[in-house]
């Protein structure tokens, strides 16, 4: 199952187990997955003395599934599938941490995950080829191992199609929590504890109720957050950053070809890389945390509100909160978000193979979008609002090239169409001649662009009639004191080198705000 190049990477790592595990395999004769998980177990099982194996043939359950305990204990961690592709380092994860090698996850996040009282069955639904799904999975089998109160399933969708049809589930991850639908998307360990820890609110807000006021504080975890946050501690200054996540938007993009002196990498690397970057410096990370308003104090220090009631204060702000996809804002889309409708080809896209869908946008994403798409599918609309496509000749060229793909142009969509919770299609008016036309789809990809995440700063700043932060050569807002960065402001290209350099600019132009005043 895993060639020999695999075998030495997990050899090496599972010399780091500190104590015996065991693999139990549950299989059904005749199965091409059930033998590829066996095989994939006997492969583990044969590098490391620590790891026992027992195979279970002709289980009623469901199958094939691995569940991974340490020796002698109740297995509260399952795969159901064959955790390959994305899923592999899930898996490895695991291992290690059932062979009680630490976490290197957050040690306050650990104990809250311990401290849970209540009985929690999580199950999630993933996609292979879903780079968002990973997270979901290695949070819920952390909080497993950790929590006798809590188990973990990995549920591989394309392994078990009858489930998904049945919980009617159009996109992934997707969590299950004690039988119910709990969450959908990629969520982190502290988002999840978050929603299942009743105090989580009231913890957090205390935690950082008595921080003293920082020098700079920067709000947003992406690109130009964490730039801003290293460029603003290496000048000696105090310096915290507040998120909801780190990375933002980057986390959730897969193949980067232009962020220049790296060829190729992918999102949630970078993203690693970033955060590590940020924490080789004396740099205060406050995660998920959500900001609910900014205004200036009594005292003159610029105050930022969280959503669990919490201020933060500090000499200077630097504002980093990023953008979201835009939505059509049409009928039906809010209704059928996750039943269908969908912002993520690379992870969703394998839950429509062999259905028709749609894409709406003809930008460079869009067009991207339908040519992965059309490799899986029946069939890909393209619905362009204007007259012409607005990406690339080569991605043009590509897509136009592709027997299962068509593009309609002038096409302004009106409406999602569903039935028995999931969309069946959509209608969109013929702009040129003002005709009403109904598709046919099973999905929706939308990709129309971004939406500055400004909506709390209403008010307190200068924004765009589009929401963007306006700022200045040097990053300034029109508050004093108060400076922005990236994809949130009227910066002119929304890329990440972009944003990594608008952000070290409003470093440069608080620090030297700060030395003036």
């Amino acid at each position: 199952m895993l060639d020999a190049n695999m075998k030495q990477q997990l050899g090496t790592y599972l010399q780091r187990l500190v104590s015996p595990i065991e693999l139990t395999v549950f299989t059904k004769e005749g199965n091409d997955k059930s033998a590829e998980l066996e095989s994939l177990a006997r492969d583990i099982a044969e590098l490391s003395a620590d790891v026992s194996l027992q195979v279970v043939a002709g289980d009623a359950g469901r199958t094939p599934r691995m569940e991974v305990a340490p020796k002698g204990e109740t297995s509260r961690v399952t795969f159901a599938g064959v955790p390959m592709g994305h899923e592999f380092t899930s898996l490895v994860l695991a291992l290690l941490q059932a062979g009680a090698y630490p976490s290197k996850e957050d040690a306050a996040l650990q104990e809250q995950a311990k401290g849970l009282t209540r009985k929690l069955d999580f199950e999630v639904y993933v996609s292979l080829s879903c780079h968002n799904c990973p997270d979901v999975v290695q949070a819920i089998n952390l909080m497993a191992i950790l929590n006798p109160n809590v188990t973990a399933t990995m549920v591989d969708g394309g392994v078990f199609p009858k489930e998904v049809e049945e919980k009617g589930i159009m996109a992934v991850p997707s969590l299950f929590l004690n039988g119910e639908e709990f969450a959908n998307g990629k969520m982190t360990l502290a988002e999840i504890l978050n929603k299942v820890d009743d105090d989580a609110d009231a913890k957090a807000a205390a935690a950082l109720a008595d921080k003293e006021a920082f020098d700079v504080l920067v709000v947003g975890g992406g690109p130009a957050g964490a730039s801003a946050a290293i460029y603003a501690a290496r000048k000696g200054i105090r310096t915290g950053i507040v998120a909801e996540r780190f990375g933002g938007q980057v986390s959730d993009t897969v193949g980067i070809e232009n962020f220049i002196s790296v060829p190729y990498t992918e999102g949630p690397k970078l993203v690693a890389h970033l955060e590590e970057h940020v924490k080789e410096y004396n740099v205060d990370i406050m995660k998920s945390q959500s900001v609910a308003a900014l205004r200036t104090g009594a005292d003159g220090l610029k105050e930022v509100e969280l959503a669990n009631g919490a201020v933060l204060k500090a000499k200077s702000v630097i504002l980093a909160t990023g953008a979201r996809w835009r939505e059509m804002n049409v009928p039906g889309e809010s209704e059928y978000k996750a039943k269908g409708v969908c912002f993520c080809p690379h992870c969703d896209g394998p839950l429509f193979k062999g259905k028709p869908v749609a894409v709406i946008g003809g930008g460079n994403s869009g067009i991207e979008a339908a040519i992965d798409l059309a490799g899986i599918v029946e069939h890909v609309t393209v619905l362009e609002f204007g007259d012409t496509l607005r990406a690339d000749a080569v991605l043009v060229k590509k897509a136009e090239s592709m027997p299962n793909i068509k593009i309609i142009k002038q096409a302004m969509t009106t409406e999602v169409l569903g039935d028995n919770g999931k969309v069946v299609g959509l209608k969109y008016t013929d702009r040129s001649t003002d005709e009403s036309h109904v598709v046919d789809v099973a999905g929706i990809f939308v990709q129309i662009g971004l939406v500055p995440n400004s909506e709390f700063l209403k008010g307190s700043l200068e924004l765009t009639n589009r929401g963007e932060i306006v700022v200045d050569s040097h990053g300034r807002t029109s508050m004093d004191g108060v400076f922005a960065a990236g994809d949130v402001t009227t910066s002119a290209y929304k890329q990440i080198i972009i944003s990594m350099g608008s952000g070290a600019t409003a470093a440069l132009g608080a620090f030297d705000y700060l030395i003036r005043n």
